[in-house]
């Protein structure tokens, strides 16, 4: 991987003999097979395999990247194992000129003979990625078949056990491995039979509307409250009641007679209670007559104060008669009261008043629950295309047109947790453009790598996408484009690779599609560099990329 700036390689490594002008990788350690045979030159000095990342030693000799570092940890004091010369590292530089001719080396696939396809080494791992014969995971959450490519469409949509499928009672889409149960437990529209063995098959949701009459279901009998206490079918309630029409009667006219005794022994001892208050009027009246007489015998007597004893004594009886009186009264008024069934005839005639006008109101909430309805409708469209047009003016309020974007990504340990448990892989940046007729550009991030990069990189990634003006436009797209991620810190210690569009590449053409295949940096930056405290690359859990276009020669419209 060349860039302009080392930042990125151990400070050991601090010359290259010319700059790279594509951004090319390939996966080290894979058993490569060349188109024609790989000439020594292009070969490590020392793990004799294809060089990665070439570096050329004092004496002359390339190893890899990897190679020269490992030979300098084994000895304080390194030595070439070619010549026994002794590796100065100050005299070691990066041979990009060697690593040019070797990422466009002539490979066949891996998938050969199914797929007789030659690449360069440099587009090796951009091939498999289109490849329809490399093997891969089905992208369903939960299938760990793997599929080549060129069957993964067929297998999506009739194979996997873990596609969705439109459920046939509820139309609901379901996992095809838990259709059985979702209909079976979860369905509401899924026939059952009926529990009272009536041999109709109701759906799941009115299993209970239908208990309600089922003829199956066992039901009191209605003349329950008059001592019939036999439990039987609802369909065969009416041959129930037609078979015991007698007893019923008789139970009626037992409860009845009943009833009749009860009133009958009410108004008796109400006869008894009037009896005695007319008694005790008498006594009251008796007593009254008796005291005036006393009261003329002895009003100028001196013997005053007998009298006046025997006056008291009579007006304290009087008192108890009265209380009793007005007792048998309250009494009375009370039996009088359970006798006269007028005042319950009147509750039940205002209860039903009340159920009728109820019942009105029931009619009238339906009618405004359903214009209720419609309103929160006709408001959540509204809603909902205020929400898209304020995201349209956002995107174009915060879209450069001078082919440079500065993309800040927010919670970056989130969205990296996110892209290690596969559930968001990559993440794109707003679209810029060269111009306001130019290039619509974007940019693509693997926050946990991809290809060769794959869990310990992020992978940074350039994008051509289908634009308004593309007709009008030079094609393939030709500029060199620099890819930064920004130093913090304010010392502009800035990580950087650059690179120039390959016209040959289908990446730079003009789009067929929303986008092209997106081109750029496999292993832009080690996670350690990233995350390391020492450096200032994160803060605030943000992090900011930097894409620039260099618009030398472009003509604008």
């Amino acid at each position: 991987m060349a860039c302009d700036e080392p930042t990125a390689l151990p400070s050991i490594f601090t010359h290259q003999n010319s700059t790279s002008t594509n951004s090319l990788d390939f996966e080290p350690d894979a058993n490569y097979k060349f188109v024609e045979s790989l000439e020594e030159r292009y070969k490590c000095a020392y793990c004799h395999l294809v060089l990665r990342n070439p570096h050329q030693t004092g004496c002359g000799h390339r190893f890899c990247q990897q190679c020269i570092l490992a030979l300098r940890e084994l000895n304080a004091v390194p030595t070439c194992p070619v010549d026994k010369e002794t590796i100065k590292m100050h005299e070691v530089f990066k041979d990009n000129c060697c690593k040019r001719e070797v990422l466009n080396l002539h490979v066949f696939c891996k998938n050969f003979p199914d797929c007789n396809s030659k690449v360069i080494l440099g587009r090796y791992q951009e091939h498999l990625q289109q490849c329809l014969f490399e093997s891969m995971q089905c992208t369903n959450d939960g299938c760990r078949d793997q599929i080549l490519r060129k069957d993964l469409k067929e297998h999506l949509s009739q194979h996997c056990k873990f596609r969705e499928e439109m459920c046939q009672y509820c139309n609901t889409y379901v996992l095809l491995i838990n259709i059985k149960n979702h209909e079976k437990n979860d369905c509401p529209d899924y026939p059952v039979p009926c529990l009272q063995n009536c041999s109709q098959i109701i759906l799941k949701k009115e299993i209970e509307k239908h208990h309600a009459v089922c003829p199956e279901a066992e039901v009191d009998c209605p003349y329950k409250q008059y001592g019939c206490h036999v439990k039987v079918k609802r369909g065969k309630l009416a041959e129930h009641e037609n078979s015991a029409l007698r007893e019923h009667m008789l139970q009626i006219l037992d409860k009845n007679s009943r009833l009749e005794e009860q009133i009958s022994d009410l108004y008796k001892s109400l006869e008894c209670k009037e009896i005695k208050i007319q008694q005790l009027a008498d006594a009251i009246k008796k007593c009254e007559k008796e005291f005036r007489q006393y009261t003329q015998l002895f009003g100028n007597n001196s013997n005053l104060m007998v009298s006046t004893q025997a006056l008291a004594s009579h007006l304290d009886k009087s008192a108890r008669l009265e209380s009793q009186v007005k007792q048998l009264i309250q009494m009375a008024n009370q039996q009088q009261s359970k006798l006269d069934l007028q005042p319950l005839f009147d509750t039940i005639e205002n209860v039903k008043q009340k159920i009728a006008l109820m019942e009105t109101y029931d009619q009238r909430l339906v009618v405004l629950e359903d214009q209720s309805s419609k309103h929160d409708l006709q408001i959540n469209i509204h809603k909902a295309q205020l929400n898209k047009n304020e995201e349209r003016f956002k995107l174009l309020e915060g879209t450069c047109y001078n082919g440079k974007l500065i993309w800040k990504i927010t919670d970056y340990k989130m969205k990296k947790k996110e892209a290690v448990e596969g559930r968001m892989l990559s993440i794109a940046s707003q679209p810029f453009y060269t111009s306001r007729c130019g290039y619509r550009l974007c940019a693509r991030a693997y926050l946990n790598g991809d290809g060769s990069g794959k869990g310990t990189h992020i992978s940074l990634y350039f994008v051509v996408m289908r634009g308004e003006f593309d007709s009008l436009l030079l094609w393939p797209f030709k500029q060199k484009v620099t890819l930064m991620l920004l130093d913090q810190s304010g010392k502009k210690n800035h990580i950087v690779e650059v690179f120039r569009a390959d016209p040959n590449s289908s990446s730079f053409k003009r789009p067929d599609g929303e986008m092209n295949i997106a081109s750029g940096c496999p292993r832009f930056v080690p996670h350690t560099v990233l995350e390391n405290t020492k450096n200032t690359y994160i803060r605030d859990d943000t992090l900011f990329l930097k894409v620039v276009v260099d618009l030398t020669d472009l003509e604008e419209l």
